[in-house]
């Protein structure tokens, strides 16, 4: 499906019930597109953002007439992931910190366990929770020209979030240590070569990819399709099971840590020297 062709079906369709200001989900025929939508912010999470995803997945999945999902950012960016602002009141704000950590588990099981393939359209920098949600998709296509990162250690965190489940799946445990330990980027080659990405894309032909093979797949049949996900899943669903508890709470004791409050006032103060 072309861009302008897409554009044109953008401006036919009725926007679903999941439109908020931060969260825009819309209706392309069988396909649902999912598009995180702070671009001056490069989507790094709000509340309503953070929120949102939470319920997402499963009412999409409510919908009868929806059968694949495309996950993308606008602007340029997938997700910077976390929020400062949203870090300091977690710091102090031990309720908050608590439905924040609940938040992310139900962020992360809902897409795990979503039974509708969704497909990640990477169109810009995914870092922290932006790489959990593009590594949790089922199928990953990248702009050749851009990155995924987990820098929760970097920021004194642990990569509760995502990484450190899904992660060791992808590389093998040795490769998932030195990425989330020293946080560094993951350039589209590098990660179509680890497994971390189906293809890289030229940024200007990345929607049109997603949504070709995102009609390829909601021509496939329904209940076939499902189950392959479920099954191949179960591999999530184990390590779900093992390790996302005990990492989100190990993430929710360090979001108050000494070392992760020194490293958010110096990325502050260092943005504010600008």
């Amino acid at each position: 499906m072309a861009i302008t062709t897409t554009m044109a079906v953008l401006t036919a369709v009725e926007m679903t019930d999941l439109e908020t200001t931060d969260l825009v989900v819309t209706a392309l025929g069988p396909v649902r597109l999912v598009e995180l939508n702070r671009p001056e912010q490069l989507n790094a999470m709000s509340e309503e953002l953070h929120t949102g995803l939470t319920s997402v997945w499963d009412e999409i999945a409510a919908d009868p007439d929806a059968r694949v999902i495309v996950l993308t950012g606008r602007g340029r960016a997938f997700s910077a992931g976390g929020n400062f602002d949203i870090m300091t009141r977690v710091q102090r704000d031990a309720a908050f910190r608590d439905q924040n950590v609940d938040e992310a588990r139900r962020i992360i099981t809902g897409l795990v366990r979503c039974p509708l393939p969704v497909i990640a359209a990477v169109n810009g920098p995914a870092v922290g929770l932006g790489c959990s949600l593009a590594l949790l998709s089922d199928l990953v296509l990248i702009a050749d020209d851009t990155y995924v990162a987990d820098p929760h250690v970097q920021v004194g965190l642990v990569a509760g979030d995502g990484g450190a489940y899904v992660l060791p799946l992808l590389v093998g445990p040795t490769r998932a240590k030195e990425l989330l330990f020293l946080g560094d980027r993951v350039r589209a080659e590098d990660a179509v070569r680890l497994g971390i990405a189906n293809r890289a894309v030229p940024r200007d032909k990345l929607m049109d990819e997603a949504m070709d093979l995102a009609g390829r797949l909601a021509a496939l049949p329904v209940q076939a399709l499902r189950e392959t996900k479920r099954a191949v899943n179960r591999h999530l669903e184990q390590a779900l099971d093992t390790v996302m508890e005990p990492a989100l709470l190990a993430e929710r004791d360090t979001m108050h840590s000494p070392d992760h409050i020194a490293a958010v006032e110096r990325i502050i103060a260092s943005r504010g020297r600008r």
